[in-house]
């Protein structure tokens, strides 16, 4: 019995011994350190998000910030397209140069279409009496050869008054600018043979105005 308690008195010492040997291990470890909140705190001015990779910033830019649907920016580039071609209508109508034609630009040009305008030519009359000869030539087929030597007559006669038109105008282009433009026959010749409301520039003087 004593040589049972001086075994558990033994054990009981070297518990203790080891007890006591782990508190001075864990009094002499060092404490951990403490965790840094401060570097996953918010910076007021600073990004607090990952940078993007290159790529994506480029899509980014790629992408369209207003118009996304690809219909409504179509409709909408047609809409400006239309806007700026009815703005240049109306402005070659008022006779702005730069919103006119190469073909209808320079003070010589001008000149033609207000003499032309000026006049009633039998070409802008000739064109209307031809629709009406070429219909009455279905209603009519036994007059058709008569129908087709009046319409003949009438083409031959607008040609002549158009050619008379242009010597004068001619005459005065050399006078007034010293020199004649290149297709100024042609461009007079032609307008004289349409019609006056459809004429393009629209005209700035009325029948029977001078032009000076």
């Amino acid at each position: 019995m004593a040589r049972v308690r001086a075994v558990k008195k033994k054990t009981s010492s070297g518990a203790t011994a080891v007890g006591a040997t782990a508190v001075e291990k864990d009094a002499t470890r060092e404490p951990a350190a403490p965790t840094n909140d401060a570097a996953h705190t918010p910076r007021p001015g600073a990004k607090n998000r990952p940078t993007p990779k290159r790529r994506d910033q480029e899509a980014a830019r790629r992408r369209p910030l207003v118009e996304t649907d690809r219909k409504a920016a179509k409709a909408a580039e047609k809409e400006r397209a239309r806007e700026a071609r009815a703005q240049q209508r109306a402005a070659a109508d008022r006779g702005e140069e730069s919103a006119l034609p190469l073909r209808d630009r320079g003070p010589e040009k001008r000149y033609i279409r207000d003499r032309v305008d000026a006049r009633l030519s039998l070409g802008e009359v000739a064109m209307p009496l031809m629709f009406i000869l070429i219909f009455s030539w279905f209603l009519l087929p036994k007059l058709a050869a008569i129908t087709l030597a009046l319409v003949w007559v009438i083409v031959l006669a607008g040609l002549i008054d158009s050619a008379l038109l242009w010597r004068g105008i001619k005459k005065d282009l050399i006078a007034k600018f010293g020199a004649v433009p290149r297709g100024g026959a042609l461009y007079a010749v032609t307008r004289s043979m349409q019609m006056r409301r459809l004429r393009f520039p629209r005209p700035t003087v009325k029948r029977g105005d001078t032009v000076a």
